[in-house]
């Protein structure tokens, strides 16, 4: 271990060059960023996946809008209930089986998400201020390469790589 300018012990060299560290403190600091700024407009990451996953793939029934999203379908009611109530999303009986609803985003709910996108843009831009934009885009292959590696979420880039 090594000694700050203030005489206090420093992080050792061998965990500060440690990948994974790294990255969980980055992960830390992003959430934390993201959670904030999603907060300032009473929103938060769920509400933001909901919406895009709407808007990007159309109406969807609970249960693919939880395959799309990832999140659970316990908690995604509870998702859908505060969208709803805030008349972000419209809860519909499915046409071909009504004992499934069909949710659909609502020209108030793409406004809002234009909203929340603006704040996680700066949430962005704050977490990568030290990183030149092509140094932010090789970061986002290399960290969606590791994600597709181990399996988790959907592709991150198409099979060219990109």
């Amino acid at each position: 271990m090594t000694t700050g300018e203030n005489g206090g012990a420093t992080v050792p060299a061998r965990l500060r060059e440690l990948p994974s560290r790294l990255m969980g403190q980055a992960s830390t600091h992003a959430q934390r960023l993201v959670t904030e700024a999603l907060g300032r407009a009473d929103a938060h990451k769920w509400h933001y996946a909901a919406l895009v996953a709407l808007e990007e793939s159309g109406p969807a029934s609970q249960a693919a809008l939880s395959d799309r999203t990832g999140i659970h379908r316990s908690d995604l009611v509870a998702v859908i209930n505060e969208l709803a109530g805030r008349e972000l999303v419209e809860r519909a009986p499915d046409t071909e089986d009504r004992r499934r609803n069909v949710i659909t985003l609502t020209p108030l709910g793409r406004r809002r998400l234009r909203r929340l996108e603006q704040l996680l843009d700066a949430a962005q831009s704050e977490l990568l201020a030290p990183l030149s934009a092509a140094e932010r885009e090789q970061l986002t292959r290399l960290l969606g390469r590791i994600v597709e590696h181990h399996g988790h979420g959907g592709p991150a880039m198409g099979t060219d790589g990109q």
